[in-house]
């Protein structure tokens, strides 16, 4: 029993050293693959930069990317390998639409007349 002790510690920490970031690692790019929308600034497995024009009507699993001005490819989502614009959010896309206006300052008009000093 004792000299299963030490196969199982090293199983352990195979696991944990291995196993387990790589199983992240998966589940990170499965979510990146998935929420790739049109507009997204995406890289290829093979090296291949382009902006997604849309996600094909028949089959989610197919993009088309446009790679040079009116060249557009027919790519599978899985061979996305990098996105690299930051999804937005409905919140995100209202505050970049609003206008940014400047409040006057109200501190410049009333100065003081310096009575306070002695």
């Amino acid at each position: 029993m004792a000299g299963f002790i030490p196969l199982i510690l090293i199983f352990g920490l195979m696991y944990v050293l291995m196993i387990r970031p790589q199983q992240r690692k998966v589940k990170e790019q499965q979510a990146l693959v998935s929420s790739i929308s049109s507009g997204d600034e995406v890289v290829l497995n093979s090296g291949i930069f382009g902006v997604v024009k849309e996600v094909d009507g028949d089959d989610e699993n197919v993009l088309w990317i446009e790679v040079y001005s009116g060249i557009e490819l027919k790519i599978l989502r899985s061979a996305v390998d990098r996105r690299f614009n930051a999804p937005t959010t409905v919140d995100e896309e209202l505050v970049a639409e609003e206008p940014v206006t400047e409040e006057p300052d109200e501190e410049a008009g009333s100065e003081e007349t310096g009575s306070d000093e002695v």
